[in-house]
């Protein structure tokens, strides 16, 4: 091998190996965020939980659309 094709396949060693630690970053956040976003899922069925409880009943009091808000 020349000292030209010899270059150009350092250059291309380094490349990789910063693309491999790209690769390998971009992996982590992903699954990082993953975990995330399935937490935030969990909280908001959680939070959808405690608010249909926390609703009067449709036979009892009828629909909150139906009340009149405060201020009236």
């Amino acid at each position: 091998m020349d000292a030209n094709t010899e270059n150009r396949m350092e250059a291309l060693e380094v490349r990789l190996a910063f693309q491999d630690e790209l690769l390998d970053a971009l992996n982590a956040t992903v699954a990082r965020q993953q975990k995330e976003i399935d937490l935030l899922q969990q909280q908001i069925r959680l939070l959808y939980q405690q608010f249909r409880s926390a609703q009067p009943d449709d036979a009892a009091g009828g629909s909150l659309r139906d009340e009149i808000p405060p201020h009236y």
